[in-house]
């Protein structure tokens, strides 16, 4: 157990810690739209095998009434409860080559602490580079490639990969505290906001999971296995591409959403676009969007999993 007044508790390798890995963050908490930070923890998890080097104490970091454990029942009894886990870990890539994983939850208290703790543990180990993502939900077609925003210090990555460069206040989360403190500490950062489209910020957007994958490796030149990641991609998309096209509303209003994507790439000014100009307006709301794809998918019981979602 931690030590009194610590939050964390290191555990001990074989080997230590070698100096000078990428470090990867995936905190979940206040966004994680097409459960993008989610999927690719459980896909690193699996695919990656981390081996935990500080574990993070849920007594000290998590409000329980706010993200309460999951537990099975089996007909009488409790027969399994699964805690929350917050854990930095040694993984390697697809060829062996290790790296440092920062996953699990976002600290609901004691965020200056954890911050501390995350730093100086990088400080000892002379990380890299660091890396993190999350996502949000915006008024995008699914028929795109999903766009980024890039954050930290690292300009390259910002040329090649920020496709929207806002000037706007936003709720600000632990990611964005250590990216902060990082880039005070002059380390080497990239943090990629992952543009999600907002009737599908809900499900398990596979095409999140991959394209989260696909900066980690931008940013720091691992290699991940995402073949069976691109398979869930197309079986996915092939359903709503389904929906779409036997529903002339919701087909309707991914069509205005392309004509805005198009403009935008294009650099072109929304409000002088000629006949078919686009009228904000005139965009469904995520609740819209998702209620009409739930409404379409309950009408074909072939396509829908138990829960009844995409």
């Amino acid at each position: 157990m931690p030590i009194s007044g610590e939050i964390h508790e290191r555990v001990a390798r074989s080997g230590g810690v070698p100096s000078g890995l990428p470090l990867v963050i995936l905190l979940t908490g206040f966004t994680d739209a097409g459960s993008a930070v989610s999927g690719l923890i459980d896909h690193l998890g699996e695919t990656t095998a981390p081996e935990p080097v500080l574990v993070f104490d849920n007594d000290a970091l998590l409000d329980y009434r706010a993200r309460r454990p999951v537990l099975t029942f089996d007909q009488d009894h409790i027969a399994d409860l699964t805690p929350a886990r917050l854990e930095l870990s040694i993984a390697h890539d697809a060829l062996g080559r290790p790296f440092l994983l920062l996953a699990g939850y976002e600290p609901d208290f004691a965020w200056n602490a954890f911050a501390d703790v995350v730093l100086d543990f990088a400080a000892e180990h002379e990380v890299s580079t660091v890396t993190w993502v999350h996502a949000i939900a915006m008024p995008v077609p699914h028929t795109r490639p999903i766009g980024v925003t890039v954050s930290g210090n690292r300009a390259e990555l910002t040329a090649a990969h920020s496709v929207w460069r806002p000037r706007t206040q936003v709720p600000g989360t632990a990611g964005h505290l250590l990216e902060h403190r990082f880039v005070r500490a002059e380390r080497s950062v990239a943090s990629f906001v992952l543009l999600i489209p907002h009737y599908l910020a809900d499900t398990e957007y596979p095409d999140a999971v991959l394209t989260a994958a696909e900066k980690v490796m931008a940013a720091t030149g691992l290699v991940l296995l995402t073949d069976d990641l691109r398979e869930k991609r197309v079986s996915y998309l092939e359903r709503v591409d389904e929906q779409v096209r036997d529903n002339e509303e919701l087909g309707q209003m991914v069509s205005t959403l392309e004509h805005r994507y198009d403009a935008y790439m294009a650099g072109l000014d929304f409000e002088d676009e000629g006949p078919s100009g686009f009228d904000e307006r005139s965009l469904p709301s995520a609740d819209e969007l998702a209620a009409e794809l739930e409404r379409f998918l309950a009408s074909r019981p072939g396509d829908e999993d138990k829960n009844g979602r995409i």
